[in-house]
């Protein structure tokens, strides 16, 4: 018998069938776990959204289902899939590719001191790299009729004159301190960032890479 954690979620090691690579870890509920096994397609539950999540809907990356195991204690999965394309946002195979050799945690000893949702780990990070996937087979495919191909199409330029065309709106909204002005000028913001990237084939993680060094 099945042992979830105290959400109601149990641990999953995704990995590949055909060459034994782990790919990811992600979290699996009763109901994406009866999903997955019904499909044939891994889902996952979404701990930040609290919602079901099924793994390449957005970017088209499926995980197609091999087989579903447990471990002895039955509070931890191994799911062997057969990936449908890159599983980490970055584009690449395995999100696990970081070496550990000098481990810095992310939790800092004297926080800020902003309000209690403020304070809250950010969370919907998979909403991003689904995005990347998208924006990366979009510039694979350049189809007729998407906004996303357009813009790629005129490279670094034509993204580069958005992100600036969208900052501005984004100061704007902040300006007027409306929250979901903000909110909706910063997706749009960080949605042209990425075309950016992806116009200059610089990968969102070589971003965060930056980020970590300079935490440092």
């Amino acid at each position: 018998m099945l042992k979830p954690d105290d959400k109601g979620l149990i641990p999953a090691i995704i990995q590949d069938a055909n060459t034994g690579q782990v790919l990811m870890l992600g979290y699996v509920s009763p109901e994406s776990l009866r999903l997955t096994l019904d499909q044939g397609h891994v889902w996952f539950y979404s701990r930040s959204r609290q919602e079901l999540w099924h793994k390449g809907a957005t970017s088209g990356s499926y995980l197609n289902l091999r087989s579903v195991t447990s471990d002895c204690d039955e509070d931890a999965l191994l799911v062997q899939v057969e990936p449908a394309g890159p599983v980490c946002h970055t584009g690449a195979q395995s999100c696990f590719f970081n070496p550990v050799t000098e481990p810095q945690w992310d939790s800092p000893a004297h926080p800020e001191p902003f309000g209690s949702a403020q304070d809250r780990p950010v969370e919907g990070s998979h909403v991003l790299q689904e995005l990347w996937q998208v924006i990366l087979e979009r510039r694979r495919t350049m189809p007729e009729g998407s906004y996303t191909a357009s813009v790629l199409k005129g490279g670094v330029d034509r993204a580069g004159q958005k992100v600036i065309e969208e900052a501005g709106e984004a100061v704007i909204a902040a300006k007027n301190a409306d929250p979901q002005a903000i909110a909706s000028e910063m997706a749009d913001l960080w949605f042209h960032s990425l075309l950016l990237l992806a116009a200059a084939g610089v990968p969102p993680q070589a971003v965060c890479q930056e980020l970590e060094r300079r935490r440092r």
